[in-house]
């Protein structure tokens, strides 16, 4: 498989990326999250409607708020609620989602292929491929 294949490689070809169930607690994996993207220098954006900022970045209160230079978003919420992420990622036009083990949703993910988003769903994890480490 090569890199314009590789759903992973597709992922990660965004030049920023968004952080769906990003939280201020640290022992939460929304956070953990955000914190494997800033340790490999990558951009992440938050997106959480109750907060201002986590982990020194700035947060944006939905995936419409994100801007232009994310085109791939990790997400951390439940089932429902990461339906509701899908249609807004739709409507931004973002390219690629990732549900963390424990967001997906056939019908989300279902819907992410029928609008032609590379969609990863399988149980990978971001943490473990970004070699994620507690600090």
């Amino acid at each position: 498989m090569n890199a314009a294949t590789d759903p992973i490689d597709s992922f990660f070809a965004s030049r920023a990326f968004g952080v769906v169930g990003a939280s201020p607690r640290r022992h939460k994996y929304g956070n953990k999250v955000l914190r494997a993207y800033q340790q490999n220098g990558l951009a992440a954006i938050p997106v959480n409607p109750r907060e201002q900022s986590i982990e020194g970045v700035g947060c944006v209160a939905s995936v419409l708020d994100l801007p232009q230079e994310v085109s791939s978003i990790s997400v951390i919420t439940p089932p429902a609620v990461t339906e509701q992420i899908v249609e807004e990622a739709i409507r931004k036009g973002i390219a690629n989602v990732w549900m963390q083990p424990g967001a997906e949703s056939e019908a989300a993910v279902t819907a992410c292929r029928q609008a032609g988003i590379n969609v990863i769903a399988d149980g990978s994890c971001v943490l473990v491929v970004l070699r994620y480490r507690e600090s």
